[in-house]
């Protein structure tokens, strides 16, 4: 898979979709006055600013390394993920007012075609189908913000079906059903911002991955048959990827050649983890008095598989 591609192809497609929902939505709007399209209308057009940030974010996160940036851009990710959550918060926060106010003042429009279901029944097939392609995408990249973007257009199915009873509401003589479901809208916009950044400040703040993940890094480094255990042993988030280091138990009589072989295939063994990044081996002989309990390590160890798969 190309990585670079499938990410950017994704952004294309995202905006794209999200600017023609807008237009139609806006249309809609005008033509019917419904203030749950209105709302839709208006995350559309949230979504389409920030379909537009996170297609310049991946065009420089998908940037080869270089001299000042040696690992690569992929770090970049999560900030561009807590930009499109603070546009998903704008958004929701407007939605709620526009629908608060309305209730409160009273005056509510009302929509009596079919034009405005139709569109969010549109809207809704277009996000599912939106959904599954960007979290696709998303996993097999293992791009955080094209996971944001799917989380997003997730939600966006929930809340085209609220506006949908409200609309329906209009239609069938209960118009405050059409703000109450704008409000409806707006915390599900709210909820989607929130997962947006609790998703990625992990990624930020270097948290431990999961524990399966950590289980397979000491597993890993125990493979070798000439290592008779691991200590200190830390494994952190550096934007979406994962640095590693932790020190092996050797014999001490290993000459310097054979110390640095199983240093690297270690190294190697490790690396060749889809999530991991950069890796960091100390070699611990024996006779220097190095080698010591590490509980954590030997709970790891002893894990059976599938049996740490919590965060």
């Amino acid at each position: 898979m190309n990585r670079s591609r499938a990410v950017r192809s994704a952004g294309i497609v995202v905006l794209a979709a999200n600017v023609l929902l807008a237009l139609a939505k806006g249309a809609v709007w005008f033509q019917t006055g419904s203030l749950a399209v209105g709302s839709e209308a208006v995350n559309s057009l949230a979504d389409s600013v920030y379909s537009f940030v996170v297609l310049g974010g991946l065009y420089l996160t998908t940037q080869p390394p270089d001299f000042e940036h040696p690992h690569g851009h992929e770090r970049i990710e999560p900030f561009v993920s807590l930009v499109v959550a603070l546009g998903v918060f704008a958004a929701g926060a407007l939605v709620f007012w526009r629908a608060a106010t309305s209730l409160l003042s009273g005056e509510i429009s009302v929509t009596t075609g079919w034009l405005a279901a139709a569109v969010l029944v549109v809207t809704g097939v277009v996000k599912y189908a939106l959904y599954r392609y960007c979290l696709r995408v998303g996993e097999e990249a293992r791009s955080p913000a094209v996971i944001a973007t799917a989380l997003d257009n997730r939600n966006d199915i929930l809340t085209a079906a609220a506006a949908l009873v409200g609309v329906l509401g209009a239609r069938f003589g209960v118009p405050a059903l059409d703000p109450v479901a704008a409000g409806v809208v707006s915390f599900g916009i709210l909820y989607t911002g929130w997962e947006i950044v609790e998703d990625n400040v992990d990624y930020l703040v270097g948290r431990a991955p999961p524990e399966d993940l950590r289980v397979d890094i000491v597993r890993r480094a125990l493979e070798h048959p000439d290592v008779e255990g691991v200590h200190d042993v830390i494994a952190h988030y550096v934007g979406p990827e994962i640095d590693v280091s932790l020190h092996v138990e050797v014999e001490g009589d290993l000459t310097l050649i054979e110390a640095h072989d199983i240093e690297t295939r270690i190294m190697d063994s490790i690396r060749d983890i889809p999530e991991v990044d950069d890796v960091f081996v100390h070699v611990d002989p024996k006779e220097l008095g190095e080698w010591k309990p590490d509980a954590e390590a030997d709970r790891l160890a002893d894990t059976s598989p599938g049996d740490g798969d919590e965060k």
